[in-house]
């Protein structure tokens, strides 16, 4: 594209800016929609808000298992610039890309449409509630191929360190799906009322909307081309993605499987307890967005960098973020724990899930710097193409870490021991994931400084007489 930006230019933290900031505002337009599903439909009835409660896990694990796909897609083209490949070389590069992404989503699409009854009744959904979960199916399916590709997509231009036009599309479609909501939830003129149905529909059609419209933007500035024989080295790109794209999807979608059974120990303290702690989830959701960001952002500045193979300047990109993760994460920690209380009411009906929901923010949440460090990590590793050695360290970070610990913490400390155990989990998956970072070549810690200390100190204590 002839407005690539050149990461490995200029500082490392200039180049870091550049790719995360505004990726904060698109990640933040994605979250407000799930928050507009489940007010709108709260306000519709309470069939719809429960039935919208089953269908959030099962979405967000699907989208999830997308982003490994952007993951992919995001090493392969920044690797490629970095290396200097040709433009028809990249051309192709999209192309391939976008088309493995349509292909597996449509099959994921089909396969969630045609199970999604009674995969919804297993978990529990029954009568009205299943019917209304039932259909929003459709037409959530109906979108997700366009979502889908669209995200990678949005992963060439990242790569490429635009990551203006990635959370230009997020915002605008975000902004389209909560403004269609109320319209077709409740209906609008010609437009009946469809409750859930609704929702799905304003879902489908914002992502085919939003898609249409990056598709555009694309052919005119020249980062899609047809005359650059397409076909060309079509299954190699296929590999190379999906080398990276399955691990990373994996590890994407270990975060919700270990969060249900993180949830099936609180429910042991009781539904107030389980209340409360998802509350605070929701809070965790929106203060880490920029620990979030900083994840999106390191991906193309590593992937530039390792592609012109200067290690030097990526373990340095590396060793920012996970400064900034220490500074920004301690920093939101200390405002939540503050304001936890008022926080919690907030998120709750002030009863007694509000006194569990402060309790997590005030524990727990000092964890966020470690769990930013373990993203950013993953998403580093995965530019550096060991997307085997991040989903190692997210399936250790889980279940390793994170399981045993909660039901070991549940059954000694009550719901305290619950979240002492997931603040446990999370710093020993950050050490973790810096440990591994090194092993393949990502040293992000300079050990210079305390190899300076230590020779100050004679560690051999007084000199002996003889």
């Amino acid at each position: 594209m002839s407005r690539d930006r050149n990461l490995n230019e200029g500082p490392v933290w200039r180049a870091l800016i550049a790719t995360s900031a505004p990726m904060t505002l698109g990640i933040l337009g994605v979250l407000s929609v799930g928050i507009a599903d489940a007010f709108f439909l709260a306000r519709s009835s309470e069939a719809a808000l429960a039935a919208i409660a089953f269908i959030f896990p099962v979405i967000t694990t699907l989208t999830s298992l997308s982003i490994g796909l952007a993951a992919g897609t995001n090493t392969v083209v920044s690797q490629a610039i970095g290396e200097g490949e040709s433009d028809a070389g990249r051309y192709r590069m999209t192309l391939h890309a976008m088309a493995l992404a349509a292909l597996l989503s449509t099959a994921a699409a089909l396969v969630f449409y045609l199970i999604a009854p009674g995969f919804f009744a297993l978990m529990g959904a029954k009568d009205k509630v299943l019917q209304e979960a039932i259909s929003y199916v459709p037409y959530w399916c109906l979108g997700f191929p366009f979502l889908v590709t669209g995200m990678s997509l949005n992963a060439v231009f990242r790569a490429a360190g635009r990551a203006e036009v990635a959370a230009t599309v997020m915002v605008i479609q975000s902004v389209m799906n909560v403004v269609l909501d109320p319209i077709f939830i409740f209906g609008w003129g010609i437009v009946p009322e469809m409750s859930t149905q609704g929702a799905g529909v304003a879902t489908g059609l914002a992502r085919i909307l939003g898609f249409l419209g990056l598709l555009i933007y694309a052919v005119k500035t020249g980062a899609i081309r047809l005359d650059c024989n397409p076909l060309r080295n079509v299954m190699s790109s296929f590999k190379h993605i999906a080398r990276i794209g399955a691990p990373a999807s994996i590890s994407n979608a270990i975060n919700p499987a270990g969060m249900a059974i993180v949830t099936a120990a609180v429910a042991v303290v009781g539904d107030a307890a389980v209340a409360g702690f998802g509350a605070a989830g929701r809070v965790q959701s929106l203060v880490i967005v920029p620990l979030l960001a900083l994840s999106s952002g390191i991906g193309p500045v590593i992937g530039q960098a390792w592609g012109a193979q200067d290690t030097t300047r990526a373990c340095k990109a590396l060793r920012v973020v996970f400064l900034w993760c220490l500074c920004i994460g301690l920093s939101l920690s200390a405002l939540v724990a503050l304001f936890a209380n008022p926080i919690a009411n907030v998120m709750t009906n002030g009863d007694s899930a509000a006194d569990y929901a402060a309790l997590y923010l005030r524990i727990a949440g000092w964890g966020f710097f470690a769990y930013g460090i373990v993203i950013t990590a993953n998403a580093a590793m995965n530019a550096r193409d060991k997307a085997l050695y991040s989903m190692g360290v997210s399936v250790f970070r889980v279940f390793a870490l994170t399981v045993p610990f909660v039901w070991v913490g549940v059954w000694t400390a009550g719901y305290t021991g619950v979240l002492l155990g997931v603040l446990s989990a999370n710093i020993l998956g950050a050490f973790c994931a810096i440990v591994v970072c090194r092993l393949v070549g990502l040293n992000a810690v300079d050990w210079a400084p305390f190899r300076r200390v230590a020779g100050w100190i004679d560690w051999r204590g007084p000199a002996s007489a003889n």
